[in-house]
């Protein structure tokens, strides 16, 4: 029986008993303890590797760092904007959200509000229950061929566009990540922005807010709608810009507005409440039990299934490793992570670019994680704020070109990963293979062929081939105690480079690694660490 303990999650959030079930079933120990403040979560997080939120819990920078066992959060629902994801990603902690689970019920939130704007639904509703039966007051539109103006045309946005299309509108799809071909298959019709404002009669948005969105319903945009245009938002607060709304709602060139979503949450005031062309519900979009069911099953399975065998599902910083990649991928990561570590630990200067090449049966598999592993690797003796998760931006940031390439035609090696480290003063390749497809082995250092396992203390030498050397290292590692555990030799056809890679049972105290770099035969050497 395995002594490894089981992975701690903590739920802090009002969650689907089930969810807790999952994650005892899957091997992991659960805590729910909700309704913790800020620093009742700082107190005890740092027990726990994963923690399960919904939309309650902030998880900010300062949790993050008390985090210190932490390795996924998983939120039950779509928005994160209750994680702070750049701090996640600098203390490498996966960030993992359930873009599905309640997709269905968010999208019949934003068609049931575009029904109730479309014939005033509640404030009928309210007039009929006050007795006033004003039946010439609220004169509706038709659905039936209007023409739906869809802003966000992914998980969610698409099933709006399925059901619009079920009550015969007409849907103008803007999406910059829709293509043609699934647009056509979608039954939309793929535009711009600029050409969906003045032929919209309806406009409903399905998009995060960022950069890009904040505010993108704003006087500028409404001006170019067309007149008596209306709104639906259940996507997320701060899209519209909603004194600007207010304004275009009481000049009557938008004649109705349904959100669910608010700039400020929760909204116990807005300037928007009270206008009788306004119709508001309070963030319901995911509010109903099958969905509440559903995420919370989906954010128990994906973080079990990481915490316990290393699959990763809908993460937001890192590239996914499906539960059926995760024990293929296995000995490939510890390849990935011995090659980078020994790219990493000969590179002293800056480097400008890194290549990483997947040749044979490491091809078809998904490269993704491997690339982010061996990154991490390479510059982690250049910055110790590199992990696995934030590796890619790293690199990005430092102005390093990283390229990916895969051939299937290897045929020296059933499979291998090269990777090139340039610099200004060199190009360097090492190249790395499986053997027995699970013990990963360095098969070539700098055009050197030099088949050695990487092991936890290493000598590196590159030195002039000519005799001699194997006695004298010999010597002085033998007469100062130091046991050779291995010792592998490979040199050049040209007989003038060559390499030898030394394994120690120990660590090499700094003076020995003196006497041996002041060899005559040795041009340079280099003590490693794996």
């Amino acid at each position: 029986m395995s002594n490894t303990p089981k992975p701690r999650v903590l739920i802090s959030d009002k969650m689907n008993p089930l969810a807790a079930e999952i994650f005892t079933h899957k091997g992991c120990d659960v805590d729910v303890k909700t309704g913790l403040s800020p620093d009742e979560l700082v107190a005890c997080i740092g027990d726990y590797d994963g923690l399960a939120i919904r939309s309650s819990t902030t998880v900010t920078p300062e949790i993050i760092k008390a985090a210190k066992k932490l390795k996924v959060i998983g939120r039950a629902g779509i928005g994160v904007d209750n994680v702070d994801i750049p701090a996640a990603t600098a203390q490498g902690v996966i960030v993992m959200n359930t873009p599905f689970g309640n997709s269905i019920t968010t999208a019949e939130h934003a068609i049931a509000l575009m029904f109730s704007l479309a014939r005033d639904l509640p404030q009928a509703s309210a007039s009929t229950h006050a007795g006033k039966w004003e039946k010439n007051k609220f004169m509706g539109v038709e659905l039936y061929n209007k023409t739906l103006g869809l802003i966000g045309c992914g998980n969610i946005g698409s099933i709006v566009a399925d059901r619009a299309l079920g009550l015969k509108m007409k849907v103008l799809a803007y999406d910059p990540f829709l293509t043609e071909e699934r647009a056509a298959e979608l039954g939309v019709t793929k535009v711009e922005l600029e050409d969906l404002w003045p032929q919209a009669d309806f406009i409903t948005l399905h998009v995060p807010k960022n950069d890009k969105t904040k505010g993108m319903i704003n006087k500028d945009t409404l001006a170019r709608m067309k007149q008596g245009v209306r709104i639906i938002n259940a996507a997320r607060g701060g899209l519209i810009v909603e004194a600007d709304l207010k304004d275009a709602l009481d000049s009557g060139h938008v004649a109705g507005a349904a959100l669910d979503v608010f700039e400020v949450e929760p909204a116990k005031e807005n300037s928007l409440f009270g206008h009788e062309k306004v119709i508001c519900t309070p963030h319901l979009g995911a509010s109903t039990t099958e969905a509440q069911v559903n995420v919370a099953l989906q954010v128990a399975e994906q973080m079990a299934d990481y915490l316990v065998n290393g699959a990763v599902v809908n993460a937001l910083n890192m590239p996914s490793i499906s539960a059926e990649d995760a024990p293929k991928l296995k000995p490939y990561m510890k390849l990935a992570e011995q090659l980078g570590s020994f790219a990493g630990q000969i590179t002293e200067d800056p480097i400008k670019s890194i290549e990483i090449t997947y040749d044979g049966t490491v091809a078809d598999l998904n490269t993704k994680p491997l690339s982010s592993l061996i990154l991490c690797h390479v510059l982690k003796p250049q910055t110790d704020s590199v992990n696995m998760v934030n590796a890619p931006a790293v690199a990005e940031g430092r102005g390093i070109k990283v390229s990916e390439t895969h051939s299937s035609s290897s045929t020296e090696w059933r499979s291998a990963i090269t990777i090139t480290v340039v610099t200004e003063a060199r190009r360097r390749a090492l190249v790395g293979s499986l053997f027995t497809g699970k013990e990963p082995r360095l098969v070539e250092i700098e055009g050197v062929r030099c088949e050695a396992a990487m092991t936890p203390h290493m000598l590196f030498i590159r030195n002039a081939d000519k005799p001699g050397l194997i006695g004298a290292v010999g010597t002085i590692l033998g007469g100062a105690g130091q046991n050779i555990a291995d010792f592998r030799l490979g040199r050049k056809p040209d007989g003038d480079s060559a390499v030898c890679l030394v394994s120690l049972d120990a660590p090499l105290p700094d003076d020995l690694f003196e006497e041996v770099s002041r060899l005559p035969q040795i041009k340079s050497a280099k003590r490693l660490a794996f």
